[in-house]
């Protein structure tokens, strides 16, 4: 739960997460943002996916809420410097000429997230799994050894 309130509508960004690299978009929920090209607005629509990051001891997991997305259409990279990023894109639904919206609340558009990932974090072990519209990213983590402590004999 956010300790900062969320005074449009939305998610507060993560401006004091060092670990999150979202950009805040200013005029995502201004009320002109109609007069915005329509894919800007179809970029801004999907591109908070609502992903939730817990660490456990054994590995580091991101659920990510895509419904209606398939497994084709997201994409999870793992980039040099431990940066995770996890893309892809809702197709926008074909109009026919005789058809008559009343509403569209759906997004469309494309999203991205991308996220620093801890020093512990093994880069080369990343598996990601979709079911029932959540994607499961699991980054496993390196044991942290402890010190080994040897005993000295003192003398005399």
């Amino acid at each position: 739960m956010s300790l900062i309130p969320s005074f449009f509508g939305r998610r507060s960004s993560n401006v004091f997460d060092p670990f999150s690299l979202d950009v805040w978009d200013p005029f995502q929920d201004f009320p002109l943002s109609n007069n915005f090209p329509s894919s800007a607005r179809e970029t801004t629509a999907v591109a908070s996916a609502r992903i939730d990051w817990k660490e456990t001891p054994e590995a580091h997991l991101f659920k990510v809420d895509v419904p209606g997305l398939k497994k084709e259409e997201v994409k999870v990279e793992v980039e040099d410097g431990g940066i995770l990023q996890i893309s892809g894109e809702r197709s926008k639904e074909q109009e026919e000429k005789n058809d008559k919206w009343h509403r569209i609340e759906r997004s469309s558009g494309k999203f991205c997230r991308r996220f620093r990932l801890p020093e512990n974090a093994k880069l080369e072990q990343v598996k990601a799994a979709m079911e029932n519209g959540v994607l499961t990213v699991t980054v496993p983590k390196e044991e942290v050894k402890k010190p080994e402590v040897k005993a000295i004999d003192i003398s005399g």
